[in-house]
Formats: C-alpha cells, structure tokens, sequence
C-alpha cells in the first residue's frame, strides 16, 4: 500500500493504517503508543504496520518511521491494540510524503500521470511490465524551458562529465522496461557517446559550435551544439596516483553479484595502472574496516589477494566507509601525486548518516585539500541513484553506472586518464546569445547544475571538474529571428587551473553560417547528439518531445548508423532505441 500525502495529512495516514489493523483484529485494549515522525518537505518514508495473524503476544501493532535523512522530529500519539491470543506478526510498508518546494527522490518506478496526461509512454510501460525493482531511488529535476532572449540572454551552467544515467536507462531497457522519467538526465546520454572533437593545442579547452535545423522539434527550431575537449594527457605523462577504494560489503552487495562485478572491476584497473601507483582499500557493512593500506601495484598479488578476501553480508554505513577511506587519503596526501577515494556501492545507506549533505559534511576538508571522489554504482533494486550522484556532484568527481565487465572497461581503462589527471576546477559555461539574431532558446538537459548568471565570474561558487581528454556536450533548441545578421552568440568558458588555482577565461563566437542548411548535412556525430537527446526526452516524458516519437528515434539513429559504422556504442544505442520502442508499442519485430 503506497500512498502520497500532505505534511497536513501524516498524522491521518499513519493512524488510518493503524485503524485497518485494529479493524481485523477482534475485540481490544487500546493502549497509547509515541513515535517519532520526521517532519522533512516532501520526504517519502517508510511506515511499518504490523499486523495481526494467530500467535501469543500482547503487543500486536507497532508503528516505526524509517527516517530517509537526518530530520528534525515531532511526538506523535498513536493508539495501538493489545489482545491475548494466538497471534503471528506480519508486517506491510506505507508510505506516507510530505509537501515540499523542490523535487524529491521517488521510490516508484514509471511515470506520474499528472506529467503524462495522454499516457502514452508511461501507461504502455507500466501496464506490460509494473514495478521493476524495489526501493531504487531517483529524483526529478525537471525541465528547462524556453527562454526570451530580450528578458534574459544569458545561459550559465556547470560542466558535467558524469554517465551514470545513460547506463542506468540501459539497464531497465535491457530488463524489459522502460526507464523511470526521473532516472533520465539528458545531458549524461549525450556526454556518453565520443563527440569526434579536436583537442586543444596549447590550452585547457578546446571550444567546439555547431548546429542544424531541428528535426524534432517545432517547425523552424534550429539545434545548436555547444562542445569542450579537453587537453589529452598520454598514461606517461600524467602524475602518479594515489586511489584509495571504498568498497561497500553490505548484504545487499551479495544481489546480482555485484561485488563479484565490483571485484571484477578493480582487477581490469590494478592492470592499467604503472608501478609507480599505489591502491588502498576499505570496505564498509555495519562499520568500516582497512583492508590494505596504500600499496604500490609492484605488490599486484597482493592487491588481488585483498580484492579476493572481500566478502558480502551486514548493514551499509556508507559513512563509516567514506570516513575511513578520507582518514587513508589524508595520511597519504602527496602534492605531488594525484589523490582520489573511489566509491563502489550500489548507493544504499542505512545506517550512521546516510544523506549526501551529512556525509560529505564530515569529509568536505577532503575536497578543499584536492582529495576528489568519483562514485560508480553497481545493481539495480535496492539503488539510490540520488545519493551516488550527489556524492560525485559535491566531492568533485564524476558519476559512473556499471552493470557489466565492459562498463567496467571503460570506466577504469579507457577513461582512466581523464579519472586521473583533473585539467581543470569549477569549470562553468555561459552562453550569451544576441537578442537581435535570437529569438528565444531552451537548455536542453544540465537542470541540476544551473549557475547564476551573475555568478558566472564568482571563482567561489562550485561549478565541475573536467578531466584530460574529457569532452563535454550542451545542446540548446533555439528560434532565430527572420532576416537577422549578425553573430549568433558568444561562448564563454571559465575555470580554475588545478596547479596554481588561478581562474581562466576563452570564449568563442559564432556565427549562422556555421550551421548546416539541413540537419542530413551536418556533422554525423553532432546528429547522433541530437537522436540521443530525442530519445532521452522521449524516455523523460519532455513536454517539449511531444510531438515526437520513438519509432522517429530509431529510424533517425539507424540512418545515422550507416554514417558511423563500425562504432560499437552506436550500434547498441540503435538496439536500445529500438527495444524501449518494442516495449512502449508491444511490437515484437523491434525487439
């Protein structure tokens, strides 16, 4: 029984749940029991009733509140009734949400009728396929919308290289299900795929525009795509590191296996660092233990005897275990050397602090001394997507999901580098479009990392790390003015250099003449981000997709195939694209 209230209606549903138990159980005495229920701002929790089936006990309903985050707490009475006879106790979860301003983590999977009021894509999924996973938590952010420029010309925003919910999405796809809309950020499905872009000669960035008339939006739209590369570092040339891994042992990590991917993982990585690196291990269930100090990988047995020994079972204090693993990187800290902590967990958090803001609170020493985290989730049910983005977010690191050995590939292998070697902090962008050539624009994706404009020169304001030979993706849906000249707009990018902090400054104009007249004549990979985008907005339930359609997605993606063959990522998103439309229209020849 799952049902969404009012702060004002709490109370009510915690005592209604009570009343149902009490109506099935006979004759009673009521007596009066206090709990606590935490007052948060549209917070889903948990509330366990007990309830009644043939066992002696006294005692027959109990109310618990699970607390999702470090709350403040109000008394609330509940009446509960006691009977002597043969009773046994089961138990059934409620949950009960509280009013809140902004959005929050959703325990559901698939889409929210009031989002989705023709149900096409929602409905269709929902009805074959239910919910597929238990407690896996995202968070919607909403969308973008369009902006006039006379009122504000201006977009800024914070880079992000996180992939996390591209994979994510190819998981519920590959299971047979369509994603949750709140699992989908846009600008993670474009960051996954390689852009083609040409490094930078003698600086940070390389600053990358293009575009096309829309093919998926409303007639006369043009897609704009605004593109970073980063400077490439050879594996030679990048600093020694030091990785301390922070390994989640608790029970759940047994599912699926995945700390037998986990270990799996961490054997493709000891294998692609020099000698000259070192790897420490912690791993965390009901507490947090050292498995192995910072050790050179001339000690490579070694390092696989302690990934070998790690075992699954107990709670998951995610704090404990990044407490920890911070306490190692600190005592190891070399001005020298890169130092990163590496999460592995499938984002549960139950015990100790279990919020992004209380965990990284403890350890937020750590990100000003340089100790940066990146997060790589595992499994799929039992998921908290929210809490290992986050922690990415604001330890400075990236996101990453991996459900496979190949996932596993990429991230430690092929992007190891850019894991490694940061080129450059609090890295922001703003576009500043011309009003006399635009008429209005839409951001599409990036709605979690927005940045004041007025901010955009504020060095103290946290923006995103990028590493060497990263790329970074915006697209943005615009309406150009009729007959007008002039530049389209400038491109304006800002950072700090990770070596002497001092904060840096390109920018880049642009033009209409470097759009092409029809989208089939643009760059194919710049076709291939605006198909991605489609179909994450599509996935996403986008009011501004709804005119479109994911059979449109895949005959787009397959013709764009023919002009990128032999690239294994966009022959699986064509299968992806196809699958998740067999799945909304049950049409079997697409799956």
């Amino acid at each position: 029984m799952r049902n969404s209230l009012k702060m004002s209606m709490v109370a009510l549903a915690v005592l209604a749940a009570v009343a149902a138990v009490v109506a099935c159980a006979g004759d009673t005495e009521v007596v009066e029991k206090v709990v606590e229920v935490p007052v948060v701002e549209e917070k889903i929790v948990e509330v366990e009733v007990e309830r009644v089936v043939e066992v002696e006990t006294e005692r027959i309903v109990e109310v618990e509140v699970e607390k999702v985050v470090e709350v403040e707490t109000e008394m609330l009475r509940v009446a509960t009734p006691r009977r002597r006879a043969e009773r046994v106790v089961e138990t059934e979860k409620i949950s009960v949400t509280t009013s809140q301003s902004e959005p929050e983590a959703s325990p559901s999977y698939g889409p929210r009728d009031r989002r989705d009021r023709d149900g096409r894509y929602a409905r269709a999924g929902r009805d074959r396929s239910g919910e597929p996973y238990d407690a896996t938590f995202f968070r919607d952010y909403g969308v973008n919308p369009f902006v006039d420029t006379y009122r504000d010309n201006m977009s800024t925003f914070a880079v992000d290289v996180d992939t996390a919910s591209y994979t994510v999405a190819r998981r519920f796809i590959s299971d047979g299900f369509l994603p949750d809309p709140d699992s989908v950020r846009v600008e993670e499905f474009v960051n996954y795929f390689d852009q083609g872009y040409t490094p930078p000669a003698n600086q940070a960035f390389s600053i990358h525009v293009d575009g096309a008339p829309s093919p998926f939006g409303d007639p006369g739209h043009w897609l704009l795509r605004v593109g970073l590369k980063g400077m490439e570092i050879s594996r030679n040339e990048r600093k020694d590191a030091t990785l301390v891994f922070v390994i989640d042992v608790s029970g759940s990590m047994n599912r699926e296996d995945r700390l037998g991917l986990v270990k799996e993982s961490l054997r493709v990585l000891v294998d692609e660092l020099r000698v000259s690196d070192k790897v420490g291990i912690v791993a965390y269930g009901t507490s947090a233990r050292v498995v192995m100090e910072p050790t050179s990988t001339r000690s490579r047995r070694a390092i696989l005897r302690a990934i070998d020994s790690l075992a699954a079972g107990g709670s998951t204090n995610a704090d404990a275990g990044l407490t920890l693993g911070y306490r190692m990187a600190f005592e190891h800290l070399d001005q020298d050397r890169t130092t990163r902590v590496i999460l592995l967990s499938d984002g549960v958090a139950n015990v100790g602090l279990t919020s992004p803001e209380g965990i990284l609170g403890r350890i937020s020493d750590g990100v000003s001394e340089g100790i940066d985290l990146t997060t790589v989730g595992v499994g799929m049910g039992n998921y908290n997507d929210v809490l290992l983005e986050q922690l990415a977010d604001r330890g400075n690191g990236s996101y990453h999901y991996v459900d496979r050995l190949y996932d596993a590939r990429r991230v430690f292998s092929e992007s190891l580098t850019g894991t490694l070697e940061v080129i450059a902090r609090d890295a922001k962008i703003q576009v500043e479009f011309n009003p006399e050539v635009v008429e209005a624009y839409r951001l599409i994706g990036y709605e979690n990392r927005e940045v004041a404009d007025r901010d955009f020169r504020n060095d103290y304001v946290d923006a995103g790390e990028v590493g060497a030979g990263h790329d970074v993706t915006a697209l943005y849906e615009i309406e150009l003015r009729d007959r007008s000249r002039g530049p389209i707009g400038t491109v304006w990018v800002r950072y700090k250099d990770p070596d002497s902090n001092r904060a840096v400054e390109i920018d880049r104009e642009f033009f209409r003449r470097e759009m092409a007249d029809r989208f089939e004549d643009a760059d194919p990979r710049f076709q291939l981000a605006a198909v991605v985008a489609e179909y994450a907005e599509l996935l996403r339930h986008s009011y501004w997709a709804r005119h479109g359609s994911l059979r449109e997605v895949v005959d787009t993606a397959e013709r764009v195939e023919r002009q990128l063959p032999y690239n294994a990522d966009v022959a699986e998103f064509v299968d992806l694209a196809s699958r998740a439309y067999a799945i909304e229209s049950g049409d079997s020849r697409y799956r």
